[in-house]
This record gives C-alpha cells, structure tokens and sequence, in this order.
C-alpha cells in the first residue's frame, strides 16, 4: 500500500512532525511532512492519492479550515486529526463535517500507524471504485464511437479498453478506412493522459524540408523566414497523446530522428542545442505490413519494434459484414440530419446489396455511399450498380458470410425476435434457430 498511497502529515511543532513520519516509514508507508496548511494544500490535488493526517493547532490557518478546504476539494478524501485534550469538542465537530477520525494527544504509534492504516485502505478502495466507473464510463463511450456487434469489433472495443488505461505505446494495423485515427482517439480518450493534447501527424503529408521544424519545431533564426519560436508537434504533444499516421511513408532521415526522441524522450528544437524532455504516448498507425518492410529494409527495424509494444489489428468491413447495415443506418441518419433530407425507409433489397458488395475502401466508403443515398444519387455507384464480392474468399466461407450478416440484420431490425425474423427471412424457425447457434448470433 506503501508503493500507490501517501501519507501528507500536518504539524508545526518539529520533534512531533519527525516522529510521525518515522513512525509511519518504519511501517513502509509514503510519508511527506509540513510545517503548516497553506504547504498542505499545495501538494493536496483532486484525486490525491492518499491520506491527511494534521494538527488542529497550526499557524496561520488552523487544521479545521485546511480539512474544510480539502473536503470542499474532494468530500471522499481521509483526513485525520490530531487533537489536545481540550480540542476534543473540535475533533467531534470535526467528525460531524466529515473528518475520517482524531486522535488524541499523547497517542502510542501502534495506535496511530493502525489509525492511519485504516484512512489508506477506505483512501485505496475509494480511488479504485472511481477507476472503474471511469474505465466503464470509457468502454461505454467506446461503444457508441466504435459501431458494430460482430466478434472482431467487440475484439477491437476489447483491446481499447484493455491497451488505452496503460502507458504502452500502440500498433494500429488496418486497411485505408478501416477507422484507425477513430480508434487512436478512443485509446487517448480512454487513458489517463485524456485531459492533454491529442496530435496527429500524417507522416507522408510533411514535405521532407519542413519535418525538422514541424515535428521538433524551431528557435528564431534556425533557417530563412524563423522569425519567432515555433512549439513542433511531438513537444505539443506532451501530456497527451501523439498520433503517428501512415508512419510507413516517414522518410528514412526523419525515422532515425524520430527513435532517438522515443527512446530518450527528449527533443532539441531546430537551431538549438537545449535538450526539452517529452512525455507523451506514441500511436502510430500503417495500413502495411510493417514487419516484412523492416526486412526489405525499406523501413528501419530498430524504430519498428520501438513502436510495436502493442499491436491493434483493425478488421476489414468484408469480414464483419453483420455491422455493414448497422452502420449504413448510424451514416443515413447522421447524413440526413447534416442534409435537413427524409430519414431512409428500410429496404430489404438495399441491405442485401450492401452486404454483398466487397468494399474496398472499408467503413470509409461506406459512409459516402449512406450519405449518397440520403441525397438520392446513388445509383450508377457501388454496390448499387456496381459488382459484388469478389471471388478472393472460397466461396463456402462467402456463402456462410453473406447468409450470417442478413440473419444477424433480419434479427436487429425484428428486436431479436425469432418469430419475426423467421417470416421476414421466410425460414422455418427451427432452421433460423439452429442457423442462429451455428453463427453464434445469440
């Protein structure tokens, strides 16, 4: 417990404020000590991990105002109070406004190491039930952004929840439009660095010439035209969270430059020889193979295994087609919201063609196609008009795709409901139901 929570101890008199501590680090707990509470509540923010133990009698303000204040801050915080014989009538107001507990003087140290003990477990239990409202309240939020009920989806959701509470960097893999700078924003989003800057670089949008001074930024008089200091996109990032897209096209140079500043943390602007430390977490995003790259040599090893702590895999929409009408329709009413158009009537025809069409630009190219529709000029435009599926896939496993994405559509338009489903589908519901567990659609 020593490791995680601290103990702010709060007395004027010196021998007592030593004690105390020593007290309390033979016991191996994190111990700071001041003299008085205006110290205190410098180093007491919202969310302190930790306990207050302080004196009533102070100077300046006394031990009552500072644990009204802290309270104010934070009602869940443990503050105990140590108290004289004659403050007890204090010490039993100050437990009707809040106080975890007093201690009267003079007190052995078992008695008050067990005091303290105490404050630290609630401390502990308090800021653990918070992490987990914070991470369900980031895995529900996750689910509204991250669209779709098919296993390799709930995989993603899973990984975000999983991957965007720690500090590892992460691999975002997936085709053009698969969505990877939504899922990078959901891992900042999701992470305790969500209240810093997210940056996105797009790696093969930064002309060669200019990625010094955009990256690492630059000092008055680096080059031509530096008039005044200009802050680079990996130092705005610190705090946050820095998005590196299509990191496959950095050019070569700028790849060494970037390893340096991840395995240092440190950068040096252009014109400059002050190193600035960074902290900030890296994802990065390739819609390549990064690994086979790596070994034609056309990407450095060294900064790929740098970036691959963790690896992402985005799924492409031709292997969840059961999302594709779930999303056409979240596109179709976004669009016809943004349009002022008449929501899409359902359209059994409709979704059989969305379904079949292979979708070479992903979730991408499916909402133009939604938004295409809504505006009535859809036709003459795939899938509406266009070819179907490919044969890249045997087409036992394209059967088996197709029929489980119209089953899982026919349940969520009928609520889940065998009986409607069956007659929308007109299929004995025996058949619908042994189709539904082959598919795992229950």
């Amino acid at each position: 417990m020593g490791d995680t929570l601290k103990v702010l101890i709060v007395e004027d008199e010196p021998n007592v404020r030593l004690g105390c501590q020593q007290t309390l680090e033979l016991e191996g707990m994190d111990v700071e000590a001041v003299d008085s509470a205006e110290k205190a509540r410098r180093l007491v923010p919202a969310d302190f991990p930790g306990v207050v133990v302080t004196d009533i009698r102070l100077p300046g303000d006394d031990g009552m105002a500072l644990m009204h204040d802290l309270l104010r801050q934070d009602r869940d915080l443990p503050v105990v109070l140590m108290t004289g014989h004659g403050d007890v009538s204090l010490a039993v107001q100050a437990m009707k406004d809040g106080a975890h507990d007093f201690i009267e003087k003079p007190f052995s140290p078992d008695y008050f190491v067990e005091v303290v003990r105490r404050a630290l477990e609630k401390r502990k239990l308090t800021l653990e039930v918070r992490e987990l409202r914070a991470q369900l309240e980031n895995r529900q939020a996750t689910a509204s952004r991250i669209i779709g009920q098919s296993s390799p989806i709930e995989r993603v959701r899973y990984l975000i929840g999983e991957l965007g509470n720690s500090a590892a960097d992460v691999l975002i893999q997936g085709e053009t439009g698969t969505g990877k700078e939504l899922v990078a924003r959901c891992l900042h989003d999701a992470s305790p660095r969500r209240s810093g800057n997210f940056v996105a670089i797009n790696c093969g949008g930064v002309p060669e010439n200019l990625f010094d001074s955009e990256i690492f930024g630059h000092e008055p008089g680096a080059f031509t035209g530096a008039s005044k200091r200009r802050i680079g996109k990996i130092e705005h990032a610190n705090g946050g969270t820095l998005f590196l897209d299509e990191i496959e096209s950095m050019p070569m140079a700028m790849q060494v430059k970037l390893l340096r500043v991840l395995q240092e943390r440190t950068l040096e602007r252009l014109g400059s020889n002050a190193a600035i430390p960074v902290d900030c977490r890296v994802v990065a995003a390739t819609k390549v193979d990064l690994a086979a790259l790596a070994e034609k040599g056309e990407f450095r090893a060294d900064l790929y295994y740098r970036l691959n702590v963790a690896t992402l895999p985005l799924p492409p929409l031709r292997e969840r087609r059961e999302d594709i009408s779930l999303l056409f329709e979240h596109f179709a009413l976004q669009a016809a919201s943004r349009h002022e158009r008449p929501v899409l009537a359902p359209d059994a025809e409709r979704t059989r063609q969305l379904i079949a069409y292979h979708w070479p630009g992903n979730v991408r190219e499916l909402r133009n196609v939604a938004e295409r529709c809504v505006l009535g000029i859809a036709a003459g435009f795939p899938p509406f008009g266009g070819s179907m599926d490919s044969a890249r896939r045997p087409l036992a496993q394209t059967v088996e795709a197709f029929e489980r994405a119209l089953i899982a559509d026919a349940l969520s338009r009928n609520g889940n409901s065998l009986a409607r489903a069956s007659e929308d589908l007109q299929m004995p519901k025996a058949t619908l139901h042994d189709k539904i567990r082959k598919y795992g659609l229950a």
